[in-house]
């Protein structure tokens, strides 16, 4: 059984960006504007390097221009074993068609726990990596450590609240009454 975070812990507040090496920053910076909706911001014109800041949902992309483009390893097959990041959305049907619109190759996988349904649609970016939209807010989240509070994204609607909470009380059922407790986030900080 984990244990609670110790005092030996990183004092973290938030994930604050994934960084990508790029074959070309320009048509990155296409794909991640134009496909996954994120704004371009301003870089520390410092730098002395190629490469575009992203931001949107609360996290930032920041794209790199590789020193070789023609070494980077290319990617054909959609692996969702593959590293990746994962975006949640609220309609997936809408997802797959805008997917579909734009011309982009996509699998689809749907995941099962305890009668809980998770769709996920993977495809990869103009260097191959992976990118997972996903409704897994139907998922709660429970801790593996006894006694940590499980935390609600304020972004979740009313109803998703309460069928979470009905979830997790039909899943306590086979936990002792004290391992598990719903708490808002007392820090409130938003889901990504």
């Amino acid at each position: 059984m984990l244990e609670r975070k110790g005092a030996d812990a990183l004092p973290l507040a938030s994930l604050n960006h994934v960084s990508m090496v790029c074959r070309s920053v320009e048509r990155s910076l296409h794909f991640y504007h134009k496909v996954l909706g994120f704004t371009p911001i301003r870089r520390p014109g410092s730098f002395d390097f190629d490469g575009a800041w992203l931001f949107n949902y609360g996290i930032g992309i920041h794209l790199l221009q590789s020193e070789d483009p023609e070494s980077m390893p290319k990617k054909a097959e959609i692996n969702p074993k593959d590293n990746h990041i994962s975006f949640q959305c609220e309609s997936m049907a809408l997802v797959e068609k805008k997917l579909k619109e734009m011309e982009i190759d996509y699998i689809q996988q749907r995941v099962e726990e305890g009668g809980v349904y998770v769709d996920q649609l993977f495809f990869h970016d103009p260097d191959g990596f992976m990118i997972e939209i996903c409704n897994c807010d139907n998922l709660p989240v429970i801790p593996l450590v006894v006694g940590e509070p499980v935390r609600l994204c304020k972004r979740v609607s009313l109803m998703k609240q309460q069928q979470q909470q009905q979830q997790q009380q039909q899943s306590a059922q086979f936990l002792t009454p004290a391992a598990v407790h719903v708490s808002e986030d007392p820090h409130n900080i938003p889901c990504a």
